[in-house]
């Protein structure tokens, strides 16, 4: 029986998802992928081209991940979403709170990621904000309230709750062959929305939706494939390494704020190892400095006034406690969640989407002059 060199493989997952989130910071900075914009562009300019990209990277990500679990190369019941314990009241609170406070916060957890690269200070004190409230809502006071409160209230399955377990039964079709059909079919349903209008065809539109995509995919592979171990010589157990779950995971920005910042404060604690979410937060910020720095669109920028101040204060927040409720952000969720087709996942979507109109109205009525006055 070969033996594993488990701190070497861990290394070649760190420096494998660092270089995808490097490429996938770059690509964001450069397209201007993002989904509070694209929710934003659609319900305030009817732009619906940002939007476009976002289902674009869905369909990608969807089947990718459906011929990755056919072809055998991932097992897509170890991912972090596919447990069969449905926080359907969590999810939907969750991801309303993370859509409104993404809207007040300038954008989500990627964003702030690719705003920092650009030297915006306003995302710098989001992160530490989110980050901190991220660590509360996960294993302090906010925890203990979240889990007393909103997930209390859950449905359990017999099986995983992600659609091809769920209806392999009813169906009477092989999960595995279910699962690449689904795959297939909803992947192809997202695609061909973004495709449907022909002012969508332009180079930069499809190569933000497909690159984002195969991001999304890659570090399920690296992850699912390159960093598992069937028997870790140590404990004689599976192991995913250096994921902060202990599961398959892929791309998500709001508790890995939270590991970063208990990373950096307890850098000399030895049991305090660097994650795939931890090397993910890093590379996305530098591959965004890197365009920004070559494009020359490198440009500091702070808070305006003292609303503006509040309002991303109050929106990392939100973003903290909604994105840890809803396990996950509008790329966690929104991108890795929904590549695994995990009816949280499904759920989330709406919910964020909801959220962000909310803000936008909210902020419309602020920005109205008072006809009083």
């Amino acid at each position: 029986m070969e033996v594993v060199d488990i701190h070497s493989l861990g290394r070649s997952v760190l420096w494998a998802t660092f270089l995808i989130a490097l490429f996938l910071g770059a690509v964001m900075q450069k397209t201007g992928f993002c989904s509070m914009g694209a929710i934003s562009d659609a319900f305030i300019m009817s732009s619906w081209d940002r939007l476009r990209q976002w289902f674009l990277a869905i369909g990608v990500a969807i089947i990718g991940f459906a011929l990755m679990s056919y072809f055998g190369l991932i097992d897509p019941l170890k991912s972090f979403y596919t447990g069969n314990k449905f926080l359907w009241l969590s999810t939907i609170v969750g991801s309303i709170l993370f859509g409104f406070g993404m809207v007040l916060a300038s954008g989500c957890g990627s964003k702030t990621l690719i705003r920092i690269g650009g030297g915006n200070l306003k995302s710098i004190v989001v992160f530490m904000v989110l980050g901190l409230t991220a660590y509360m809502t996960m294993r302090g006071f906010l925890g203990v309230v979240r889990t007393n409160t909103l997930d209390a209230i859950f449905i359990t399955f017999n099986s995983p709750q992600d659609l091809p377990s769920l209806l392999s039964g009813p169906l009477g079709v092989a999960r595995t062959n279910l699962h690449l059909a689904l795959g297939l079919i909803l992947g192809f349903a997202f695609i061909t929305y973004a495709f449907s209008n022909r002012s969508f065809w332009t180079v930069n539109n499809i190569f933000a939706g497909v690159a984002v995509g195969l991001a999304i995919c890659a570090v399920w592979w690296v992850s699912g494939n390159l960093g598992h171990v069937a028997e870790d010589p140590n404990t004689l157990e599976e192991v995913f390494l250096v994921t902060n779950s202990g599961r398959m995971e892929s791309f998500s920005f709001v508790a890995p704020y939270a590991y970063s910042l208990d990373w950096l404060m307890m850098y000399s604690d030895t049991s305090k190892i660097l994650t795939v979410g931890i090397v993910a937060v890093a590379g996305m910020i530098l591959g965004s400095a890197c365009i920004s720095v070559f494009t020359k669109s490198f440009r500091w920028e702070s808070f305006r006034n003292t609303e503006d101040t509040a309002n991303h204060l109050v929106g990392a927040v939100l973003m903290g406690f909604g994105g840890v409720t809803a396990l996950g952000c509008t790329v966690g969720q929104g991108l890795s969640g929904i590549s695994t087709l995990a009816i949280s996942s499904l759920l989330a979507l709406p919910g964020f989407i909801f959220g962000a109109y909310l803000a936008l109205h909210y902020l419309k009525i602020r920005l109205a002059p008072n006809p009083c006055s």
